[in-house]
């Protein structure tokens, strides 16, 4: 029985192949966050002047200690304020959820049909054509 040697795939085809794969991955990255559907947290309490730490719920000097190494040592920040007092967003959007089940379910039918298509190529190459 012959040894099976893949085909060989030219340089051109395989810097395509990776700029292909670069572009998804950027583009995979890039698309929630323009459409705004990255970061559950997007609705922070009002900026409050008057805070102090225990307000803001750290309570412990560990607490503290950690927001000043981060470089926040003034309570009424008010980035720090945003970044504390943001509250995750758990609702969730029925046509965004249908859109990512058919976006799945479409790559596992897609996966499925050339994956098999290739190892049915892979066989009639190996051991010939029998059907």
């Amino acid at each position: 029985m012959a040894r099976y040697i893949p085909p060989r795939q030219s340089k051109v085809g395989q810097i395509i192949d990776v700029l292909v794969l670069l572009i998804l991955i950027v583009g995979a990255l890039r698309v929630p966050l323009w459409f705004e559907l990255a970061g559950g947290a997007k609705t922070p309490a009002a900026h409050n002047p008057a805070a102090s730490w225990a307000d803001l719920g750290q309570d412990t000097p560990e607490k503290v200690a950690a927001w000043n190494a981060l470089g926040f040592t003034d309570p009424t920040n008010e980035s720090l304020q945003s970044l504390i007092t943001a509250r995750f967003d758990y609702t969730i959007n029925t046509l965004e959820l249908l859109i990512m089940i058919v976006v799945v379910v479409g790559y596992y039918v897609l996966l499925v049909r050339f994956s098999g298509k290739e190892y049915k190529e892979v066989i009639a190459e190996k051991f010939g054509d029998r059907r």
